[in-house]
C-alpha cells in the first residue's frame, strides 16, 4: 500500500499491510532546531513515516461583498487566508514593553469595535486579552463576522500534487485570527476557559447564544466541503476534555453543536476525526456518540493525559478509527532505542487489533532525538497485522 491507501484504509476501520505510522503537525521550531529547517514532507521522508499534508484554504464570496483581507500577514497556526468585508476588518496594532512580542488585534464593525491581544515566543501563542469582554459583544460577531468557504480548488490541486505520498487533511474554520475548529474550543479562546466554564452555570443561556453564533461560521465552512479532496478533517481541541471540563457540560455544551457539524461534514463527503488533547476516558461514548470517523489523541497518564489506550480500544474501536497514544515526552527523548521500541509495541497491542489504528506522538513535539524518532518509526513498520 502507498501511505495516503494505508491511512485511508485505517481510517475507515481496516486493516492496512502494516500499522501507519504518522505524527501530528511538525513544529517549525522543531524543523529549524533539528532538520536545518527542513520541510515537514522532507521529515516525512527521511524518517520514513505515513505523510500529511495540512491544507486550510478560505475563499471570500465576492458576490456577497466579500474579499481576502490585504491587511493580514503570513496566516498563523490554524489560520487561513482572512475573509473580510466593509463591515467587518481587523487592524494589528503592536504593543513595546511587554517581555513577550505582543500584538493587538482590533475587529471593526459599524456598531462598534471588539479586540483581543496576543502574545507569542518561539513555540507558541496564546490570548493575553481575550476578544468578548462583555456579554453583548456576541451580538456584533453575530451580525457581522463573516463566514470563510473552503477553497476546494486549491484544496484539490494540492492533493493531486501531493499524490499517493500520504493523506490531505484540514480543520474546520476557526475564529478570525486565533481559534479552535470545536464551537466550545472556539468559544473558550474568545472569552478564557475560566469563564465559560462558570456562565454555564450563571447564565447558561448566553453561553447556548455564543455557541450558536459560533457554530453558524462552522456549519456554513462544512458545507462548503463538498467535492474538495480531504481525507480527513479536525474537528475539536483541548478545552473539551475530560482534564477541563465534566462529562455534564460536554453533554450539554459539546455535544449538541459539533454532532450537527460532523453531520453537515459528512453529507459534503468528508470524515472527521475529533481532537481531544487531554483526559478522554470518561468522555469516550460521548464523544463517539457525534459519530466522528476518528478520535485522538489518546494523551497517556504520564503525559498528563488518562487514556488506557487497550481500554479505550475495547469500548470505542469498533466505532472509530483511533490515532494517536504514543508518549512523545518519554519515548522521543531521554531514553534508548530499545524503551522507543517497547513502547511502539505496546501501542500497538493495545490499539492494533482489529485495524483502525494510526499510530503517532499524542500531539505535538518540540525537542526529540532523531535516533529516537528513526526507532519509533522503524519498528511501527514491523507491526504486520496477522
Amino acid at each position: 500500500m502507498t501511505s495516503k491507501q494505508r491511512m485511508i484504509c485505517s481510517l475507515n476501520g481496516g486493516r492496512p499491510d502494516r500499522l501507519p505510522v504518522t505524527t501530528h503537525h511538525v513544529m517549525d521550531t522543531f524543523l529549524k532546531k533539528y532538520l536545518a529547517d527542513a520541510s515537514s514532507e522532507e521529515f516525512f521522508a527521511r524518517f520514513g513515516l505515513d505523510a500529511i499534508r495540512w491544507v486550510v484554504a478560505h475563499r471570500p464570496e465576492e458576490s456577497e461583498g466579500e474579499f481576502l483581507d490585504p491587511l493580514q500577514g503570513e496566516p498563523c497556526f490554524l489560520e487561513a487566508r482572512r475573509v473580510a468585508t466593509d463591515r467587518w476588518r481587523v487592524f494589528t496594532e503592536p504593543i513595546a514593553g511587554q517581555g513577550w512580542p505582543t500584538t493587538r488585534y482590533r475587529f471593526v464593525t459599524p456598531q462598534g469595535e471588539l479586540s483581543m491581544v496576543l502574545q507569542s515566543h518561539e513555540h507558541t501563542t496564546w490570548v493575553a486579552e481575550h476578544l468578548i469582554k462583555k456579554k453583548s459583544d456576541i451580538d456584533l460577531i453575530g451580525e457581522y463576522a463573516t463566514a470563510p468557504k473552503c477553497s476546494v480548488e486549491e484544496v484539490n490541486s494540492q492533493a493531486e500534487l501531493f499524490g499517493e505520498q500520504g493523506i490531505i487533511r484540514g480543520h474546520i474554520c476557526t475564529f478570525d485570527v486565533f481559534g479552535q475548529p470545536g464551537t466550545w474550543q472556539d468559544a473558550a479562546c474568545l472569552v478564557g476557559i475560566e469563564r465559560l466554564i462558570m456562565e454555564t452555570y450563571d447564565d447558561s443561556a448566553w453561553v447556548h447564544s455564543l455557541l450558536r453564533i459560533l457554530q453558524h461560521r462552522k456549519l456554513v465552512y462544512a458545507r462548503s466541503l463538498k467535492g474538495a479532496a480531504y481525507d480527513v478533517i479536525e474537528l475539536g481541541g483541548g478545552d473539551a476534555s475530560s482534564t477541563v471540563i465534566s462529562p455534564r457540560i460536554f453533554d450539554e455544551f459539546v455535544v449538541p453543536y459539533d454532532s450537527k457539524i460532523i453531520a453537515t461534514a459528512h453529507a459534503a463527503g468528508q470524515r472527521i476525526v475529533y481532537h481531544t488533547c487531554g483526559g478522554m476516558m470518561p468522555l469516550l461514548e460521548q464523544i463517539a456518540s457525534m459519530n466522528p470517523d476518528a478520535m485522538e489523541t489518546f494523551t497517556p497518564r504520564d503525559m498528563g493525559g488518562d487514556v488506557n489506550l487497550a481500554e479505550a480500544k475495547r469500548r470505542v474501536g469498533d466505532r472509530v478509527c483511533m490515532i494517536g497514544g504514543f508518549d512523545q515526552f518519554h519515548f522521543l527523548t531521554g531514553c534508548d532505542p530499545d524503551q522507543t521500541r517497547k513502547e511502539v509495541r505496546r501501542c500497538f497491542d493495545a490499539a492494533g487489533p482489529g485495524g483502525g489504528y494510526i499510530l503517532s506522538p499524542s500531539d505535538h513535539f518540540f525537542d526529540a532525538d532523531l535516533k529516537l524518532i528513526e526507532a519509533f518509526a522503524d519498528e511501527a513498520r514491523k507491526c504486520v497485522y496477522s
